[in-house]
């Protein structure tokens, strides 16, 4: 007779179709502290195209979420292919301890801290490559980002279809460390 543990139990009941990783934070938190200085992210590969920092209600959101921040892509991890009339790409990568976003809060003395990373995904690159798992990181869906022409602001914040997953790993974020906008992170010193 064959023992069944409570792990075999636990994944016979999980379903195939989601794609899921659980990441040490502290790991993850290891493994970008060198990005804290943002030439260290520019040397390395991140640009922020427009310069824009992203606040809940610059997006048509209300005031009280916050802000995520400036956001600093990967261009060889995003695989972008197309900036216009959106950004663009054959991104599906996930890899937690190379993220393909960093996320800065501009300071008032005009220095940028690193508050957050994510991971980005564009919905027909996941489509194309045959995945139709749901993407889960530590019990929680990624969010999918499109955006709606009847509303004022870019809920994919100029990005075709996507599904993306922020980590505050450097500020508290009150709503929990894995939502898209952090009330405790502001756009309040941000200067294009």
């Amino acid at each position: 007779m064959k023992m069944i543990t409570t792990a075999g139990l636990a994944a016979a009941l999980i379903p195939a179709a989601v794609y899921a990783a659980d990441v040490d934070l502290d790991e993850l938190r290891a493994a970008v502290d060198k990005y804290k200085d943002v030439n260290v992210a520019l040397a390395d590969g991140y640009i922020t195209p427009d310069n824009h920092c992203v606040s809940a209600e610059g997006e048509g959101l209300p005031a009280d979420l916050g802000a995520m921040g400036i956001h600093y892509i990967h261009p060889a991890l995003l695989e972008i292919t197309a900036t216009d009339p959106r950004v663009d790409g054959n991104a599906t990568h996930t890899d937690w301890m190379k993220p393909s976003v960093l996320i800065y809060e501009p300071q008032a003395d005009g220095s940028m801290e690193l508050v957050a990373v994510e991971n980005l995904v564009f919905e027909a690159a996941w489509e194309a490559a045959g995945k139709d798992e749901e993407l889960v990181l530590n019990g929680r869906a990624w969010d999918h980002m499109a955006d709606d022409p009847a509303t004022p602001g870019d809920e994919a914040h100029g990005f075709a279809p996507h599904y993306d997953q922020h980590v505050w790993l450097y500020r508290e974020n009150p709503m929990g460390n894995l939502m898209p906008f952090n009330p405790a992170v502001t756009c309040e010193h941000h200067h294009q």
